[in-house]
């Protein structure tokens, strides 16, 4: 299974939270690669720079030492987050809908909304 994680999911994972579903954990552990994408360093940072979001040091060195994969931002996503239904209006969001389907990735997240669109959804 390849997966990509929602920005709390990769917080929660990262930081051992118990808001990450016991078996959404071992599933992560288990899968085949676990992305996470640029959005996610982008959204961590802005909301920890407004004073929203605490996080635990940069994010792509906790990826890095979790040993998950980092997904960079195409053209072809940006584009394809540009035409999606308008379920969701967080741009970050978005854009891991678009990087789960082009890629052919499950979205872990445990936002309802993302569940509106055409992409594997896991929690």
């Amino acid at each position: 299974m390849k997966l990509l994680l929602d920005t709390h999911a990769y917080l929660w994972f990262r930081a051992g939270d118990k808001r990450l579903p016991g078996r959404t954990r071992r599933t992560i552990e288990n899968a085949s690669v676990v992305f996470v994408s640029a959005a996610t360093a982008w959204e961590a940072s802005i909301k920890s720079s407004l004073g929203r979001l605490e996080i635990p040091g940069p994010v792509e060195a906790g990826v890095e030492e979790i040993g998950f994969a980092k997904l960079s931002i195409s053209f072809a996503h940006a584009e394809r987050a540009a035409y999606l239904p308008r379920y969701h209006h967080d741009p970050f969001d978005r854009m891991l809908v678009a990087q789960a389907h082009l890629e052919a990735l499950t979205l872990v997240s445990d936002d309802t909304e993302i569940a509106k669109y055409d992409v594997p959804r896991l929690w």
